[in-house]
């Protein structure tokens, strides 16, 4: 039984990113009832077990942080090689070190986009689900069959959303009738609802919802909505949380934790005095920093108000702040986490620019080097005002991969009456987003994964005198010197071992791959 579960686990992974829902509830069950396994004899959790082999949860690996690559280990031999590691009593020249899996001569550097528009393209909120793409409006779902040219497909019935559908996701845990899942602000909680939320979740409310209680007597909050096709939408009763989030806030399921995760704007800002009342009105909106916010909730009914994960670092201007989020997994591998920021600098020109995060579990996010992407254009230009990135990034049918990307022609606080927005994409050929590179010679081992498949194809682009080599390790069949060599430009190139494609493991085996890298540029690889 306890060899079942791990294939459970990247069954349910890799339905969260096709959109998948199963008939009746087993994946409702593998939410709230997480599988309980013995980690010692007579001792066991149902808490994840941190190690490997990994699952993954679709057939990719992207190198947007350091997660699948392993750190490597040491030991230090004598003479004879043997170790005497720690605890040995050799002269100060009289051992050697010996690394063992350790990389070297390889950096992460993420690449520019180019951008395209302005074109025509529900603005919103865009997705892939089932071979297809889907676009929302304020008020309308469109789709289209290569994410560039749309088809109306309804007009959206909505009973309380007043300003229409902004994020949108699908929820593989959820009943048909609650598949499509949206998440918005709203301003409008009344004194008695508030008061009714307090009887039920008195601690899970946060002070800057009351922002401007005194002079409307409403609170703010998040609502979330959901819909059975992403036309018709239903308001939840409650508000899923009370904060005050004015932005464009992005949820999904994780399949991993079992839990909804929500994202949300937060205020890079210290504790209020303790020796007056607060003046909540006045004492936070204008100095503190925009920042980044997360809650997690195995009820999308119900969240916690958000903590802060992401602020601005001291690298960035004192100016600067995090205005938006931009959550989104990335195409083929929903457990690489992304965000595409839009950096505000307010007080110096009013313009912002794109950035770009990374997280291996959506907890924890660094910023990835090279990621400043995307700047506001020359002033007098369709994005020469402000620019945003929104969700989601996707994979177009030649391999590029885009982001929605929507520009205004006037700074984002200036005067409205003749501001106009355009739409577009940040365009990555061929899904050549942050690359692992090599610029001489490099080399790493990949964590022990559960192999997906029994082909590695990579996407790399080398010199002409560079190239790339794998090796399975522990297999002799499959060594780097046998490995035939790969180099140009590789778009999903099928590794070989003497012109065969076979990995040697069959799809559920543990796998460790080893990679030499020679002035190589390695983006992503991929098991079929």
């Amino acid at each position: 039984m306890n060899q079942v579960r791990p294939v459970v686990a990247r069954a349910v992974r890799v339905m969260a990113f096709l959109g998948l829902v199963l008939v009746g509830d087993p994946l409702r069950c593998a939410r709230s009832e997480p599988p309980r396994r013995e980690v010692v004899p007579g001792y066991s959790t149902t808490r994840l077990v941190p190690g490997v082999p990994y699952d993954l949860a679709g057939k990719r690996i992207l190198f947007t942080n350091w997660n699948f690559i392993q750190p490597g280990d040491l030991d230090w031999v004598d003479r004879q090689g043997k170790s005497v590691y720690v605890h040995g009593n050799e002269d100060m020249y009289a051992s050697r070190h010996v690394g063992v899996e350790a990389p070297f001569g390889i950096r992460i550097v993420a690449k520019r986009p180019r951008v395209v528009g302005p074109l025509v393209r529900p603005h919103r909120c865009i997705l892939q689900y089932g071979g297809r793409y889907l676009g929302w409006t304020d008020n309308e779902l469109y789709e289209s069959a290569d994410g560039m040219a749309w088809t109306k497909k309804a007009n959206l019935r909505l009973d309380r959303e007043k300003d229409g559908i902004y994020h949108v996701f699908v929820d593989p845990s959820a009943p048909s009738d609650e598949r499509f899942k949206s998440v918005w602000t709203d301003t409008t909680m009344t004194k008695e609802e508030f008061d009714a939320y307090l009887k039920r979740y008195p601690r899970d409310w946060e002070p800057r919802a009351l922002l401007h209680f005194k002079e409307n007597g409403q609170v703010s909050c998040i609502r979330g909505s959901v819909s059975p096709d992403g036309i018709a939408w239903r308001t939840l009763p409650e508000p899923i949380s009370v904060e005050y989030s004015d932005t464009l806030n992005t949820c999904y399921f994780d399949a991993v934790l079992r839990k909804y995760v929500l994202y949300t704007r937060y205020w890079s800002v210290g504790p209020y005095t303790l020796t007056a009342a607060p003046d909540i009105r006045h004492s936070w909106t204008g100095v503190g920093r925009r920042a980044i916010g997360r809650s997690e909730s195995d009820d999308f009914r119900h969240f916690p108000p958000s903590r802060m994960i992401l602020d601005p670092p001291p690298s960035m201007l004192p100016s600067e702040t995090l205005y938006t989020n931009c959550y989104t997994a990335a195409p083929g591998a929903p457990d690489h986490h992304l965000m595409f920021p839009a950096v505000w600098n307010a007080s110096i020109d009013d313009t912002t620019r794109i950035v770009m995060a990374s997280s291996h579990d959506g907890q924890n996010w660094y910023w990835v080097p090279g990621g400043e992407l995307l700047e506001t254009a020359e002033y007098g230009q369709w994005n020469g005002g402000c620019i945003w990135a929104e969700p989601n990034l996707i994979e177009l049918p030649n391999g590029d991969w885009a982001l929605p990307y929507t520009a205004h022609n006037v700074p984002h606080k200036y005067p409205r009456g003749q501001r106009k927005a355009g739409l577009g994409y940040a365009i990555w050929p061929k899904g050549r987003m942050v690359a692992l590179e090599a610029a001489t010679r490099g080399q790493f081992t990949l964590m022990p994964l559960i192999s997906p498949g029994r082909t590695l194809k990579i996407n790399a682009d080398t010199k002409r005198t560079g190239g790339v080599r794998v090796e399975v390790a522990g297999d002799p069949e499959r060594t780097f010197d046998k490995c035939d060599l790969l180099f140009g430009d590789l778009h999903w190139a099928a590794v070989h071992w003497g012109g065969k494609a076979d990995l040697g493991k069959k799809p559920g085996e543990p796998i460790t791959l080893r990679f030499r890298l020679e002035k190589a540029e390695l983006y992503a690889v991929e098991f079929e």
